[in-house]
């Protein structure tokens, strides 16, 4: 197979890790390079020879996603092989390369099959809960949604919210003013709005309000019309806030909430994410989707530390359930 218009260690990866990655998934096939030349062989059997066709194609996929000038690495590698052996032939490439923004010469898309899941449901229905571990971009994701549909002049103005509640802390605890007590539970989602916009424009844009960053608190009592509404951290709201939050819900409107049911710091049994997964869950135009370790963008030992920690949980649950 003969490649050209494609810088080779984009494709193979410092010391030839994605070529290791490809013979990881297809473990019968042996795949050689030579300048721009990658030869593939195997042996003569009917699983060979259905392996030797399934590299092919993740080759020719790799090839692809590099020529659109999306990075590529072993998750890719692991999310391609998948979907051939699942008989899907639409190609990661195509799958995951339309970008929701681009700002700053750099472009947020999906990078998971589950992102892109997400990202979907987020177009087609009015409320969305993305919910899974840290690290799989939920947030990320939603408020870029979010700048999306204000550039799109689909809404007014983006409201961005989570609960002031962390680890057990209490804002009367904190030194400082109101603002200077709630800046450490906004910050996040400061952050990644002057990465997705011009960091210039935002401060001008929370002046005048078409951006609002605001503890959930300040929600109450309010209709929220033509706005994108992302509530963050929302295993940490109560069921009378999830209600009181979700009915905020105005015309022209979409919501998006997010959260980790594994990181609940409120008492056992009081989240308000655990109880709509349940009160919600066969009303239409309402999404719940889940991402799991497999959506981790971050450090690929996040994956690792994510599945250890879930196991521990369900061992210990089963372990408590004759107890009770």
């Amino acid at each position: 197979m003969r490649v050209d218009g494609v810088a080779m260690v984009q494709l193979l990866g410092t010391q030839d890790r994605l070529l290791k990655a490809v013979e990881d998934q297809f473990p019968l096939v042996d795949v050689a390079v030579r300048s721009n030349e990658i030869t593939l062989t195997t042996g003569n059997t009917a699983e060979d020879r259905s392996q030797l066709e399934s590299a092919k194609k993740l080759v020719e996929d790799l090839v692809h996603m590099v020529r659109k000038g999306m990075p590529i690495g072993e998750r890719e590698v692991k999310q391609s092989a998948g979907m051939i052996r699942a008989g899907d032939n639409s190609g990661l490439a195509d799958v995951l390369s339309p970008a929701i923004i681009s700002a700053r010469g750099k472009s947020v898309r999906p990078k998971t099959l589950g992102q892109k899941t997400y990202v979907d449901a987020i177009d087609e229905n009015t409320i969305v809960f993305g919910i899974g571990p840290a690290g799989t971009g939920k947030t990320y994701l939603a408020m870029a949604k979010a700048v999306q549909a204000l550039q799109r002049k689909e809404v007014n103005r983006i409201i961005l919210t989570r609960p002031a509640v962390e680890a057990g802390e209490r804002l009367g605890y904190l030194p400082g003013s109101l603002s200077e007590k709630i800046d450490p539970y906004l910050r996040p989602l400061f952050d990644a709005l002057n990465e997705m916009m011009d960091p210039e424009l935002v401060p001008k844009l929370l002046t005048t309000g078409v951006v609002e960053v605001a503890p959930l608190a300040y929600m109450r009592g309010r209709t929220l019309n033509d706005a994108f509404i992302v509530l963050d951290e929302a295993q940490n709201t109560t069921p009378e806030q999830m209600k009181m939050f979700l009915t905020r819900l105005g015309f022209g409107s979409k919501i998006v909430v997010t959260g980790d049911v594994t990181q609940i710091d409120l008492p056992a049994g009081s989240s308000g994410l655990n109880l709509v997964t349940r009160v919600l869950r066969d009303i239409d135009d309402i999404h719940f989707a889940t991402l799991t370790s497999a959506d981790v963008v971050r450090h690929t030992l996040v994956g690792r530390i994510v599945d250890a920690y879930t196991e521990y949980d369900a061992v210990r649950q089963a372990a408590r359930r004759p107890a009770e």
